[in-house]
């Protein structure tokens, strides 16, 4: 089996006991435009062994790194969600921190609901993402990769979202209705903004939901639906980091790679990953 930063661990790090619990979810099922998500987690375990342990001043992988084996993505999509959810439910309740590698963002339901279970008290998601993905049942799916926010709207899950740069009028609606706090991306591009307080309100237990389409194209064209304008690497790193000050970091995932063949994309999400358990 593959595991995570594999060539810079020592065996205790490997354990059980570890602080991060890496979840791959090999799920490409209701993607509309590119497809390839279903090799990302494969794609991001494999480029982290190029890593190394030391980050922003900051070394993760010394409070351990356990990759567990991948969610098994057969079968009916609710079905496996709940497999998902079990699988950050246990990590939670065991007081670790679950990194869940997709995949498509359908996905994030399942992980935020069993973080949620788990803790059994508010949880805010900051997503970083070029949509919104409040759509109703998009194309008739309720789990579509399109729908995950409004779903966990739906279940009384706070959301603030960075870098939307697509959305409907419906998702508008679902902006409003569900009072998500956002912060479009080209307010900040344009504005150089790399730091955005949450609202005083927001809750304390943040699970970042961090889909690579965020980032601009050309420092992530390695997804299935890139669009232009989008948030520079560092830019939507600060942004999330800047939301965990004070607060806790309860669990995170990053979703959509779909790698082309250049491991320079692979990568980058890899170093996304680390960089967010730097900030857990």
């Amino acid at each position: 089996m593959s595991i995570f930063l594999d060539s810079e661990l020592a065996n205790e790090e490997r354990a059980e006991s570890a602080k991060f619990r890496i979840i791959p979810v090999p799920l490409e099922r209701t993607v509309s435009y590119g497809s390839g998500t279903e090799n990302g987690p494969s794609a991001i375990i494999e480029a982290s062994n190029e890593l190394e342990r030391i980050t922003v001043g900051k070394e993760p992988c010394a409070d351990g790194i356990f990759t567990e084996v991948p969610v098994d993505c057969t079968g009916d999509l609710a079905e496996v969600m709940e497999r998902i959810a079990q699988r950050t439910q246990a990590a939670a309740e065991a007081g670790k921190v679950p990194v869940t590698l997709g995949g498509e963002h359908s996905l994030s339901y399942g992980a935020v609901m069993g973080v949620a279970r788990a803790l059994k008290k508010p949880i805010g998601i900051v997503q970083i993402d070029a949509h919104a993905d409040l759509r109703v049942a998009y194309q008739g799916n309720k789990h579509s990769h399109a729908s995950v926010m409004h779903l966990l709207s739906e279940e009384g899950i706070r959301l603030a979202q960075f870098g939307v740069r697509a959305l409907c009028e419906q998702e508008q609606e679902s902006r409003v209705a569900y009072q998500v706090f956002f912060k479009d991306a080209e307010e900040l591009v344009v504005g150089n903004i790399h730091e955005v307080d949450l609202p005083d309100d927001f809750p304390e237990d943040i699970y970042v939901s961090f889909d690579v389409d965020g980032l601009d194209p050309s420092q992530m064209p390695a997804t299935g639906t890139p669009v232009p304008g989008g948030l520079g690497y560092y830019q939507a790193l600060r942004l999330v980091e800047h939301t965990l000050k004070g607060r806790r970091c309860v669990g995170l995932d990053v979703v959509e790679l779909a790698p082309d063949g250049n491991a320079a994309w692979d990568f980058t999400a890899a170093q996304i990953v680390y960089r967010l358990m730097a900030a857990c």
